[in-house]
């Protein structure tokens, strides 16, 4: 019996070891420097609202709502580099504005009930629509809203750590 509680531990812990992946570094493509910009308008996106719940020791169940629009987080990353965020197109500007893009990129198990949420930040040159550069990252969060909010998080303080 002694032998059995010892292989299933082993098994636990191995099972454990091997469900549990690190993120993947942030992927960086820049064809052009972003330092050029002064503007950017970011394309709109829509809310995202996600939850999780759990219940603990068959007593109580608790439950969490997050919600995040990933357009406001990268307009917050970007104001505190320095941009000015446009809320529209203005063509006497465009040689000196980025249009950001925003996009779900994929998702990859981690571990054994849980993945990660790539994103993908695409900054095109407003005048020349030209790529300047993209940015993509993962998340890993307690709801779908954390993990995005993470990844793009990641994503752009990867960009911008190395101005």
């Amino acid at each position: 019996m002694n032998t059995i509680n010892k292989t299933f531990l082993v098994s636990c812990c191995l099972l454990m070891l091997v469900s549990c992946r690190a993120l993947q570094q942030p992927v960086i493509v820049r064809n052009a420097p972003i330092e050029t910009f002064k503007y950017a308008y970011i394309s709109p996106t829509k809310e995202l609202t996600s939850s999780s719940s759990g219940i603990y020791y068959e007593i109580y169940e608790t439950s969490t709502t997050k919600s995040v629009n990933p357009s406001d987080v990268i307009s917050g990353v970007l104001i505190k580099e320095g941009f000015i965020i446009l809320p529209e197109l203005k063509s006497e500007l465009s040689h000196e504005t980025l249009i950001v893009n925003y996009g779900e990129s994929g998702r990859r198990n981690i571990g054994l009930f849980s993945y990660a949420t790539e994103v993908t930040i695409q900054f095109i040159s407003a005048e020349t629509n030209q790529m300047i550069c993209t940015c993509t990252a993962e998340g890993q969060g307690e709801t779908e809203a954390d993990s995005i909010r993470q990844a793009i998080r990641r994503a752009l303080s990867s960009l911008f750590e190395n101005k």
